[in-house]
């Protein structure tokens, strides 16, 4: 039965009322969490700081999961009729009119409604296809979105320490005058001196600390004339539990490093995080609004950004989604779009031989990724259910793929390809197509720079707690700034899971060229000695894997990494090379504990 018209614009106002209700408690807890990261930082609470991550993942959706609910006990939302979701939207249009977040609140609206509506209201008329508030120069009440320092009788040092002391660290520095000094020589090394100072020389600072793992950052940027320098200043807590300034980041890229999606997302208070990502745009042009949302937390935000991007990219462009170069995958099905830096991945309901796991194992296996430290070393996955696509865009290899290896993961509806599940990544060269393209190129330093990237990339997981499971070459990817990260994601474990062992002797001669197992064998055991059978085919390869991490090859190095994790020793893992570390400039600095 249908609500009738004389009801359905106070039936509507209600509806709006609960759904921005659900929001605001959503990002009220979300800003709790990230304002509690300062303290977890003073406190040197790192077991606290990864429960956290953890636990923030599962915010947005247990809000969106809880406005249903009440929705649903509330109203009778199955029963309104096309009028009344019309209004809800307009009314909710104009409870954003003062809005802090309405882009995040926008987004919110959409979750909650496109689990109750049925798929053909998934138009402008009763979801936010299109953003309806603009955030350009959104301002807060708590206080501006970034700090301007002017140089006065203080000098640039002076002004400096002023930037670190207005964070209000309740935890001493172990040497603040040191550390600054550190910072200006870094500086005037970069710049090759300083230049003259113009009228409008300013120095603007996020009010908001980045915090991530160990470390806080001071994101900003010095403004000098008609030049902008961007900076990322690094806080550490040294062997004594005090602070100190690690480095100071000054090229744009590098500290575009810092926001790489194969990195854990930052906790950072913001009352509005529109004007957060417009500043930092202003010193990252080239990173995507999608990619700092998702690395400022708010995946969801990022994802809907993302997926508009997506959309208006296919509006104009002509090329055609085909099946990603390199070795077919076992359980996912992989395609991408040429004229566009990402990859698809679909589940398949067919797995390949030897595969043996199903579709809600490979699942966790994603979540997990989305909870742990990726260090670097792992790539993030946007996650998208029903997302609809143009069907004349799918090359036939890649619909016949589909219908073929993951039927339950598709249908067509007219003009339109709907996908019920799957994951988004950005784009990498396969390690194994790397390999064979440098040794076909006999360009010997690129090849041993990619193998030990490879060997440190499988260190680093392993001290971060990460198993790969399958370390196949490709398996891994090589980013453009010749990164090695990996994205195979069906066998990797916790390392304090496996039982890493090495293979003991066989009872005789005859035993040992039989070919068969002659020792017991546990679902979870592991035997590094077998790896360089699958791994160093290549002569070459082999010379070079060898020489840098013959160790990966014995079980003494995966033990000792799961006593380090069991022992709840924290490895630092440092988004920039040593090199750039103040330790360099002194003998005597403290490095971190």
């Amino acid at each position: 039965m249908k609500i009738s018209v004389g009801l359905y614009g106070a039936t509507a106002h209600q509806i709006a009322l609960v759904l921005i209700q659900g929001f605001n408690r959503h990002y009220r807890l979300f800003r709790e969490t990230c304002s509690a990261a300062k303290r977890r930082f003073e406190h040197g609470d790192w077991p606290g700081v990864h429960r956290a991550v953890k636990e923030r993942i599962r915010f947005y959706d247990d809000r969106v999961y809880e406005c249903i609910e009440r929705l649903r006990n509330e109203f009778a939302i199955d029963t309104l009729d096309d009028a009344t979701w019309q209004q809800v939207k307009l009314l909710f249009i104009g409870l954003l009119l003062n809005h802090k977040q309405p882009e995040l609140a926008e987004t919110f609206f959409n979750s909650v409604t496109t689990k109750i509506l049925r798929r053909e209201y998934f138009h402008n008329d009763f979801m936010f296809v299109r953003p309806a508030i603009s955030t350009e120069n959104l301002e807060g009440d708590e206080g501006t979105t970034y700090r301007s320092y002017y140089v006065d009788a203080r000098g640039l040092r002076g002004t400096l320490r002023q930037v670190v002391e207005d964070f209000h660290w309740r935890r001493p520095f172990a040497d603040l005058e040191r550390d600054v000094q550190c910072v200006h020589r870094a500086i005037t090394e970069h710049l090759h001196g300083m230049p003259a100072r113009e009228v409008n020389f300013q120095i603007q600072v996020l009010a908001s600390a980045f915090y991530r793992n160990k470390a806080a950052y001071i994101i900003g940027k010095a403004i000098n004339g008609a030049q902008e320098y961007p900076f990322a200043i690094a806080v550490l807590h040294d062997a004594d539990g005090k602070l100190f300034l690690d480095t100071v980041l000054l090229d744009a890229w590098r500290i575009g490093l810092l926001f790489s999606l194969s990195r854990a997302y930052f906790m950072v208070d913001m009352e509005v995080p529109s004007s957060y990502v417009q500043f930092l745009r202003t010193i990252l042009p080239n990173k995507p609004r999608s990619e700092l949302y998702i690395m400022l937390g708010l995946g969801k935000q990022g994802k809907t950004m993302f997926f508009r991007d997506l959309i208006y990219h296919l509006h104009h462009s002509q090329d055609t989604f085909i099946m990603a170069p390199g070795i077919r995958g076992l359980v996912m099905l992989v395609f991408t779009l040429p004229s566009y830096p990402y990859v698809f991945k679909i589940i398949r309901d067919v797995f390949g031989h030897g595969k043996e796991t199903d579709r809600a194992t490979v699942q966790k296996k994603f979540l997990m990724v989305k909870q742990v430290d990726r260090v670097g070393r792992m790539a993030d996955t946007l996650e998208f259910s029903n997302a609809l696509f143009p069907l004349h865009r799918f090359d036939p290899e890649v619909l016949a793929e589909l219908q073929r290896l993951a039927p339950s993961q598709i249908e067509i509806d007219g003009d339109q390809l709907i996908i019920r599940h799957l994951y988004i990544e950005r784009r990498m060269e396969p390690l194994n197509i790397h390999l064979e393209r440098m040794e076909k190129a006999a360009d010997e330093a690129g090849m041993t720079h990619a193998i030990r990237e490879y060997g440190n990339a499988i260190r680093e997981l392993a001290l971060a707690n990460i198993f790969p499971g399958d370390m196949l070459w490709k398996n891994f990817g090589v980013t453009r700034y010749g990164r090695v990260v990996f994205y195979d994601y069906d066998e990797i474990e916790y390392m304090t899971a496996m039982n890493f062992r090495k293979i003991p002797p066989a009872p005789d001669f005859e035993t040992e060229m039989s070919g068969e197992v002659w020792y017991p064998v546990a679902p979870r055991d592991v035997f590094p000695e077998e790896f360089a059978t699958f791994l160093l085919g290549s002569p070459q390869i082999r010379k070079i894997f060898l020489r840098h991490h013959k160790d990966l090859l014995t079980p003494i190095f995966w033990q000792s990494a799961q006593e380090k994790i069991r022992a709840g020793q924290l490895e630092d893992f440092f988004p920039y090379p040593e090199t750039l570390r103040f330790n360099q400039y002194s003998a005597d600095s403290k490095k971190p504990a």
